[in-house]
């Protein structure tokens, strides 16, 4: 059985696909939401709709992150600007401590970088030289304090050392080490003495 529908004009129930009423001669047209031309535009809105929204997804996607890098900068300041205060009261106690310090002991620490720099010595080498009676003649706190605040690579002085006994005496690297680690020679560790031979070429 047909599917009917209602005349536009005289509202008579006629066939849906009858193209005009019987009774009153009234095209009957289709419904426009039911044309072809009308699916296919709604289609092509519709499309238009869904990527436009994609679209201000991804600019607040990217307005997101753009938001975050400069929160990451930001804090990345912070942190710089964090570490040089720190910086700053880490000097400020290291000039008030070193302000108490007794002249006995900056002078000691002085004469102990000259020792290290100058004739590439030992730790006990240097801290003998600084208490001996014969050398420094500084207290033997002082000479402690000295050796325990200079900044100097023992086992590159070893090296040094090492390296002048090769080159102006001709030693052999067995020779060498004996020499480093005697309590009549050098005074290095065995650590140092090693790596001191180790490294000659």
């Amino acid at each position: 059985m047909a599917k009917m529908t209602q005349c536009k004009s005289c509202s008579k129930e006629i066939a849906s696909t009858a193209k005009s009423c019987p009774g009153c001669g009234a095209k009957n047209k289709k419904p426009i939401y039911k044309r072809p031309w009308f699916i296919v535009i709604a289609f092509f809105v519709i499309v238009g709709a869904i990527r436009g929204l994609g679209n201000d997804d991804s600019t607040k996607t990217n307005s997101g992150t753009t938001g975050t890098g400069q929160e990451i900068s930001q804090n990345q300041n912070k942190v710089e600007e964090k570490k040089v205060e720190e910086k700053k009261v880490e000097e400020k106690v290291e000039k008030k401590v070193e302000d108490n310090v007794p002249t006995e002991y900056k002078s000691a620490l002085r004469k102990a970088k000259s020792y290290a720099d100058t004739m590439s010595m030992s730790k006990a080498g240097i801290y003998d030289q600084l208490t001996s009676e014969y050398g420094e003649k500084f207290t033997a706190e002082a000479a402690k304090y000295a050796i325990d605040n200079v900044q100097v690579d023992w086992k590159k002085n070893a090296l040094e050392k090492a390296k002048s006994y090769q080159e102006t005496m001709s030693m052999s690297p067995s020779a060498i080490y004996d020499q480093l680690i005697s309590e009549h020679g050098e005074k290095f560790t065995a650590e140092e003495a090693k790596y001191a031979v180790d490294n000659l070429k």
